[in-house]
């Protein structure tokens, strides 16, 4: 069924938004999913700041080459839907890859795009297993603190010498 120009903007307004928004996409291909399970998805998703969306792949191309991001047309055949990652797009990935295996593959992930580089299947598995935001946040905070409280223990021991010192030198003048 053909769609109207009108609705072609409106779809190439909202395309371009989401991609505003995102720091990468997944690009998969839904078989044999539900809408009872699409919204189970997008659940998900959002509560990692993701965004599932079906596409019209000849629309989607134009977005994706009016926002300036790679358009790889291998990735856009058949009935492709499209998931936005927004800020923490490892986790995005996460959340895709885990529902597709907790629901035994509804959608085949063809592929994405992340940074301005298009991924295969492999390399978005490969982005999802990458730990999130939070925990390279907390990994950065223990690599600081770390030689902290070396500086820290060695001032302690340093301190805690110094009664021993004295009480050593005290003794080597008691007993002279």
């Amino acid at each position: 069924m053909a769609i109207t120009k009108t609705r072609k903007e409106e779809l190439l307004g909202i395309y371009g938004d989401l991609l505003k928004q995102a720091t990468g996409i997944v690009v998969t291909e839904y078989k044999a999913i539900t809408v009872a399970q699409v919204n189970q998805l997008r659940d998900k998703l959002r509560d990692v700041q993701g965004v599932y969306a079906v596409t019209k792949n000849t629309l989607f191309l134009i977005a994706l080459r009016e926002a300036g991001w790679p358009a790889p047309e291998n990735l856009f055949t058949g009935s492709t839907a499209v998931i936005f990652g927004a800020e923490n797009f490892p986790q995005v990935a996460k959340a895709a890859i885990g529902f597709n295996k907790d629901f035994e593959n509804f959608y085949a992930v063809k592929g994405g795009i992340m940074a301005g580089t298009v991924l295969n299947a492999a390399q978005v598995d490969a982005v999802s297993n990458l730990p999130s935001l939070d925990e390279l946040r907390a990994q950065l905070a223990g690599l600081i603190v770390q030689p902290a409280s070396g500086v820290v223990g060695v001032i302690n021991s340093a301190v805690a010498a110094v009664p021993q010192v004295l009480q050593a030198y005290v003794s080597k003048h008691e007993a002279a």
